[in-house]
């Protein structure tokens, strides 16, 4: 049991229904953290909070849709009341639309930078106050290895996974001296149902894992619990002299050029 590490922090996991959310966390509340997991669906934060329990750790579920900022500044307010503090935001919840330029429309724009970047704008923002008050914090956004290189035909999620690590590094330099980290994590293909879209696009699994093991350099996807592990490293003091940071874990896909990238 590793529970010291983030003893008496609270921390908040949005899209922690299941995949990398799920896997975030319960790695922070195996290390000591009391765990909000949220979730558009409320049954699926439910069952993340449930197998956490289950293993004798701390964790409540919350239903919450990322894109109503009144919800998520409630949310906040009532967690840092209640719970005494607001220590960790692992920012988690995205979209994925593909597509090149002539196969969007703006409105696909607009969802996917809705999503995947004002959202996450709106929950920093939520989150600032609390954390300041307290004399610091970490907020962790989850962009992609999506954001580091170019590919054919995903120029939304490319656009706004870019955007993400932009935006991370800029509060992450405003906000540095007061107690506040701000970091990226930034997967590769890892095998959630994140990918489903993808794998019913290519026909099935077998194409699907035919595709990672040609792009990535390891050959295989990644597991929600190999991305964990970087999570609780950017969420402790393990990394305490780690801001602005984008940490790319993707078996190696960025160094070869990439392909239909997901998280």
């Amino acid at each position: 049991m590793r529970a010291s590490l983030l003893h008496g922090k609270v921390a908040v996991v949005t899209a922690a229904g299941s995949g990398i959310g799920r896997a975030s966390a319960t790695i922070l509340a195996e290390n000591g953290a009391h765990v909000v997991a949220t979730d558009r669906d409320a049954a699926a934060a439910e069952a993340t909070r449930a197998a956490i329990v289950a293993k004798g750790f701390i964790a409540t579920a919350q239903a919450l849709d990322v894109t109503d900022e009144g919800a998520v500044v409630s949310l906040f307010e009532r967690t840092a009341r209640e719970k005494g503090g607001l220590h960790i935001l692992h920012n988690h919840a995205g979209i994925q639309i593909a597509g090149a330029l002539e196969q969007i429309d703006s409105s696909d724009m607009r969802k996917s930078y809705e999503v995947n970047v004002v959202a996450q704008f709106s929950a920093c923002r939520a989150a600032l106050p609390h954390m300041r008050a307290q004399g610091g914090g970490v907020i962790l956004n989850t962009a992609s290895n999506a954001g580091v290189f170019l590919d054919r035909g995903m120029l939304a999620y490319i656009t706004t996974k870019s955007a993400v690590i932009a935006m991370t590094k800029q509060i992450a330099l405003e906000y540095a001296r007061d107690g506040i980290r701000v970091n990226a994590i930034c997967p590769g293909w890892v095998d959630t149902p994140f990918n489903g879209p993808y794998e019913k696009q290519l026909g099935g699994r077998l194409a699907l894992e035919k595709v990672v093991r040609d792009v990535v350099p390891m050959g295989r996807f990644g597991l929600p619990e190999e991305i964990a592990e970087a999570i609780l490293f950017l969420c402790s003091e393990r990394s305490a002299f780690v801001t602005g940071h984008a940490l790319v874990v993707d078996g190696g896909e960025c160094l070869a050029g990439g392909s239909n990238s997901s998280v």
